[in-house]
């Protein structure tokens, strides 16, 4: 059995608001989180959408928005707050006993070079999916088979840790075991349960 891991507040803690806050300040930060869809904007990047077209599009349609988008995009390193250390010891103990383990991220191709180069633990997995640079991005069924594929192990034999729970179901709904992730105790409790050992 193996374990795919989420990276965006599984492993690393995220915070979008951050960078926008490091370019813009804290209040022209809340005021774009609060109005404007930036979900759904960033999952364009994520599933492979260059950021220069995203920026287009957002000078386009919410030119409002534009400097906040750039601000995100620029100042993108201070959005990756820190290692989730209750995870990251999951992770540890997991690649000490040699069980195998992949990352699945929804990730602009672009942006996720970052990630790697800050937290060195990400060396620890067998190989990471990254959305942006596959074109496709979670809840979308073939990017689960895929990682399945890149892991060499059918998805019933895999745990798929996440903190969305509508990525999680799109996992079980393939086979793969689920876990929406809330905390390293629980997760411990859960692979346990499932066999792994921690």
């Amino acid at each position: 059995m193996g374990v795919v891991w989420d990276l965006g507040n599984v492993l690393i803690d995220w915070d979008p608001h951050a960078a926008v806050a490091a370019g813009l300040g804290e209040a022209e930060a809340d005021r774009f989180f609060a109005a404007f869809d930036f979900a759904a904007w960033n999952h364009a990047c994520d599933a492979g959408q260059p950021w220069a077209e995203a920026l287009a599009v957002l000078g386009r349609e919410h030119p409002q928005w534009l400097p906040h988008g750039r601000a995100y995009r620029d100042y993108f390193a201070a959005s990756l707050i820190g290692e989730h250390a209750d995870s990251v010891a999951l992770l540890r103990d997991l690649h000490a006993a040699g069980v195998p383990q992949v990352g699945l991220t929804n990730f602009s191709a672009e942006l996720y070079p970052q990630a790697p180069e800050r937290f060195p633990f990400l060396d620890l997995l067998d190989d990471v999916v990254v959305s942006g640079r596959e074109g496709i991005a979670k809840p979308d069924p073939a990017i689960y088979r895929l990682v399945a594929e890149r892991a060499g192990l059918p998805l019933a034999a895999l745990v798929f840790v996440d903190d969305k729970q509508l990525n999680v179901e799109a996992a079980e709904a393939l086979g793969m075991r689920g876990h929406v992730f809330t905390d390293g105790a629980a997760l411990r409790a859960d692979l346990r349960a499932a066999g792994l050992p921690v």
